[in-house]
């Protein structure tokens, strides 16, 4: 069976059906911008999946396949929460990761990790069991220099 890519690239990510299923077969919840700070404040473990454009990263149709079974695996450990291209570009930022697609696990909503980019189901199924199990921790920075005001300083501390 082939499943045609809808349009183009930027068109409506729920236009596929294997990103429309997270909602409507899996029953996960579409996190915005408007409802991320009330959704990561859950109490428990929570995976966030982070979804860019289909059209640009191929890879995000198979974490739309890979998270349902997840969390068939790991069934009632942690509730999951799907961003959309739009949203997961603004949040992202955050969580300090670095290929898409991803997931990060919060913990009462705290970070805990991301697994990032596409991996072999038995490292997915590690690194979640892991992430669930692992207390919370300061997400990574995204790596920007600072810099102080003074050209002459030899640090930011003079």
């Amino acid at each position: 069976m082939t499943i045609p890519m809808p349009l183009g690239p930027d068109a409506d990510p729920m236009a596929h059906p294997l990103i429309a299923q997270l909602f409507t077969r899996h029953g996960f919840a579409e996190v915005t911008r408007e409802n991320f700070a009330a959704w990561t404040q859950r109490t428990g473990r929570t995976l966030l999946l982070f979804l860019e454009d289909p059209a640009r990263y191929k890879e995000t149709l198979d974490i739309a396949v890979i998270v349902p079974q997840l969390a068939q695996a790991f069934a009632g450990r942690f509730a999951v929460g799907v961003l959309l291209p739009e949203a997961a570009r603004e949040i992202a930022v955050r969580y300090g990761f670095r290929r898409w697609p991803a997931f990060v696990v919060l913990a009462d909503g705290n970070y805990v990790g991301a697994v990032d980019g596409l991996r072999d189901w038995n490292e997915y199924r590690t690194e979640v069991a892991r992430l669930l199990a692992a207390p919370p921790s300061r997400p990574p920075t995204v790596g920007i220099a600072v810099k102080g005001g003074d050209p002459g300083a030899e640090s930011c501390h003079a």
